[in-house]
């Protein structure tokens, strides 16, 4: 197939566009690299996409439609995986209009774009943070998720009413993937797993927020990406679909720091703080729907994801060092 991924140079997409290259299809990465994190993080990322058998990088913008016109009459891709976003749910409480920007007309562009092509099935990436301050455990796709705590929670909320609207009206095949908590190498520093690991090599105290009391589903990313491409590929799914990928494994969050530690060989000092603005208490997956349409069945224990972090995340401090140590002399 000829498939567009968006956000190619960001965590998840970087991981789906190799994993589709693998698999021997033409792969065109989109991505604008704008700085919220690094940009070098994601031009890293991305270099070991370029020169692939298959791939094409294009450095652009989701609201520039013009370029987006122009970019998909000439590939005539067979489907779209955007997973290109303004990510974080903190930053939304004082960022509000780049997400506006990003997560609603970016995606917006996309679904006239799908529309106005051909395009066959759009994937898309949702979240789990659409759950809000829901109580009942596991989360459920036919939980009510009327309540978010959080701009970008109501922004991925309003993603799934616009893909809805579109297959109702046009046709066009959305699958929504409600996303718990992903990490693993390549991961955003911006995430748990980054900033702890920073913290705790340096010998610095991490900052936990309700102090302690937090658990959340991480997924470990190679999960995630089988996940998302079951949704590209597979036969039988209805023309409208919203589906959990998650670990269905809530970990206590001081649980995950002692595996963390472990990993890094360094003690966690914890700066226990009271819970945070638009974060939630619990996230937890319930995966029988995606069990049942996609084949998902993740298989990577936190003991296992975040050792492979660790490895990967001394690796690429390490290669950076280097670097500037090069620019230096």
């Amino acid at each position: 197939m000829r498939i567009l991924v968006t956000g190619a140079a960001g965590f998840i997409g970087s991981h789906v566009a190799g994993a589709l290259l693998d698999d021997g299809h033409e792969v065109t990465g989109l991505d604008n690299f704008n700085d919220y994190y690094q940009p070098r993080l994601k031009r890293d990322r991305h270099a070991l996409l370029e020169g692939r058998a298959g791939y094409s990088g294009v450095e652009a913008d989701l609201c520039d439609m013009p370029r987006m016109s122009a970019l998909f009459a000439g590939r005539g891709f067979d489907a779209v995986c955007h997973l290109a976003a303004q990510a974080g749910v903190r930053h939304s409480l004082t960022h509000p209009f780049v997400y506006q920007k990003s997560n609603l007309e970016g995606f917006l562009n996309v679904l006239e774009l799908c529309r106005h092509n051909g395009v066959k099935r759009l994937v898309y990436a949702s979240s789990s943070s659409v759950y809000g301050g829901n109580r009942k455990l596991p989360f459920s796709e036919s939980d009510p998720v009327d309540h978010p705590v959080s701009l970008y929670a109501a922004t991925k909320k309003a993603n799934e009413l616009m893909a809805h609207t579109y297959t109702r009206l046009f046709g066009l095949q959305t699958i929504g993937l409600r996303f718990f908590t992903v990490y693993g190498p390549w991961g955003r520093p911006d995430m748990a797993a980054w900033l702890f690991t920073e913290a705790m090599m340096a010998g610095k105290p991490i900052r936990v927020f309700n102090h302690g009391r937090m658990r959340r589903d991480f997924t470990y990313i190679d999960d995630i990406v089988r996940g998302v491409l079951a949704a590209l590929y597979r036969d039988g799914l209805d023309p409208y679909e919203v589906i959990n990928l998650g670990n269905h494994r809530p970990e206590n969050l001081t649980d995950f720091i002692a595996v963390l530690a472990g990993a890094v060989g360094a003690e966690a000092r914890m700066e226990l703080l009271p819970m945070q603005p638009g974060d939630v208490e619990a996230t937890y997956a319930d995966i029988d729907l995606a069990r049942r349409k996609l084949g998902f069945e993740p298989s990577t224990p936190i003991s296992e994801g975040l050792l492979k972090f660790v490895e990967w995340y001394r690796r690429y401090a390490a290669q950076n060092a280097r670097a500037e140590k090069g620019r230096k002399n």
